[in-house]
């Protein structure tokens, strides 16, 4: 199954949509993301990305994002589902 279509069949928020965003257009160039820095990206606070990054972990939109570390603030390792 192709994920390019999927995001269209996941249920989400205006924010969520504009996080995912972000990490498909960023996730071929590096893994690792901070709360902090997509917040300041996105003009989100570090507490918004996060509680919707949480909402992002179980939903099928093509990307394994796992919360990975929490010094100086969470970061996530983001990769392409296979």
């Amino acid at each position: 199954m192709s994920h390019a279509g999927v995001a269209a069949t996941v249920d989400l928020s205006d924010k969520q949509a504009r996080i995912l965003n972000h990490l498909r257009e960023a996730a071929g160039d590096k893994m690792y993301f901070k709360s902090r820095l997509m917040a300041e990206e996105l003009d989100m606070t570090a507490k918004e990305v996060g509680a919707n990054m949480r909402a992002l972990l179980s939903a099928d939109h093509g990307l394994d994002i796992e919360k990975w570390g929490y010094s100086s603030g969470t970061t996530w390792k983001v990769t392409r589902a296979e």
